[in-house]
């Protein structure tokens, strides 16, 4: 346990003069410009409570840990409320769209496409994709019932999926297998 002289020693020798590099990294990391100097406060709080019970080797990087945790915090705090909002109104709108012939007919587009997508598909990868995604076997009774290793399941599946969803999205939905990237979408027209 530290005593509050030494605290307070430690606090102005080691802190303090970091406090612009502090300023600086919570501005840079900060959504909100305003926020800075109580996250500031609340790092300093909180590493004095910290520090109470034994003063840290390094004080920059003590500090600068708390502050990153303290923005993480804040920014966790605000999307539980955030995502709480949406989710209930989206559950309201949701609800009422249910029935809608609108989302009846958006739906069986959607199948449509899904379906034209698959066919698409080389026959081992439709496969794969078929049996993982539409029965809803596993990775090993997938690759027991094709006789292929699990990673080639896995394999399938992936580029599948990735053909699949650039399908969806507009795109040609062919198998990239050069592993640079995923494939570019275009926007659906509806």
């Amino acid at each position: 346990m530290v005593d509050d002289k030494a605290l307070r020693a430690w606090f102005a020798t080691e802190v303090l003069p970091f406090e612009r590099e502090l300023m600086h990294f919570i501005a840079r990391h900060s959504r909100q410009s305003e926020e800075v100097i109580d996250v500031r406060q609340e790092s300093y709080e909180r590493a004095l409570k910290g520090a109470r019970g034994g003063l840290p080797r390094s004080a920059r990087r003590y500090v600068l840990t708390i502050a990153r945790n303290v923005l993480i915090d804040r920014a966790r705090r605000e999307r539980v409320v955030s995502f709480d909002h949406i989710a209930d109104l989206e559950n309201i709108v949701a609800e009422a769209d249910r029935f809608s012939p609108d989302h009846h007919l958006e739906a069986r587009d959607e199948l449509r496409r899904a379906m034209a997508g698959l066919e698409q598909l080389p026959p081992r990868c439709r496969e794969v994709v078929r049996l993982r995604r539409v029965e809803g076997l596993s990775i090993r009774e997938t690759a027991a019932g094709l006789g292929v290793s699990e990673h080639t399941v896995e394999r399938q599946l992936t580029l599948g999926l990735r053909a699949l969803v650039d399908y969806m999205h507009g795109g040609e939905g062919r198998i990239d297998r050069t592993g640079r990237g995923r494939p570019k979408h275009r926007k659906v027209e509806r």
